[in-house]
């Protein structure tokens, strides 16, 4: 179904309705702007990337064959377009994503929380030190919970890539990230999903 919807409103747009485009601005702008926070780790650079992807769409959109999903499509540019950041600041730092409106639920307690939320800034920090490769996979794989024929469509790569750079992504995060599990509580998160 959203799939005809965005044929729907590609077209619209195409016959120059700009009510379509804040339409498809609306249904993906938190998709985007996720994966170009988890991409640059900082608010203010997610921020551009998705107003170059936004510019990028009302530039594109109107010759948009539909070869791919429009998801797909989106996907791609947010990477793209993180990277494109991130290579025009040249620097690696990253804020707290708590900050970014990723709030700690309210069943916990404040240390708790506080214990989580510093766990959440250095799982970020680690993400920021993966390669650009391994980290774009990562973050559509794991984080927007894409399966792998959708992650190589949108980076525009085999699926064995994707099975391998995942698994190489994985194994630097647990290096970056290993001494936390001495930490962690016996209860924690669910385990990465490997099947999908």
């Amino acid at each position: 179904m959203a799939d005809s919807e965005d044929r729907e409103l590609v077209e619209q747009f195409a016959r120059g309705d700009s009510h379509a485009f804040d339409a498809i601005v609306q249904r993906y702008e938190q998709r985007v702007y996720a994966i170009a926070l988890r991409m640059t780790g900082n608010i203010e650079d997610a921020r551009d990337a998705m107003q170059d992807v936004f510019i990028s769409a009302l530039r594109a959109l109107r010759s948009f064959r539909g070869d791919a999903q429009l998801s797909t499509w989106f996907h791609r540019v947010a990477v793209n377009a993180s990277l494109d950041v991130l290579r025009k600041r040249k620097r690696h730092v990253a804020e707290p994503i708590e900050e970014a409106g990723e709030r700690p639920s309210d069943d916990i307690g404040p240390e708790d929380a506080a214990a989580r939320a510093a766990r959440a800034a250095e799982v970020q920090r680690a993400l920021l030190h993966v390669s650009d490769d391994h980290r774009a996979v990562l973050v559509l794989h794991d984080l927007q919970d894409l399966d792998y024929a959708q992650t190589a469509a949108a980076l525009d790569i085999p699926v064995g890539t994707v099975k391998s750079r995942l698994h190489r992504a994985r194994i630097e995060m647990a290096e970056l990230l290993g001494h936390l599990r001495e930490t962690e509580p016996t209860e924690g998160p669910e385990p990465l999903k490997e099947g999908r």
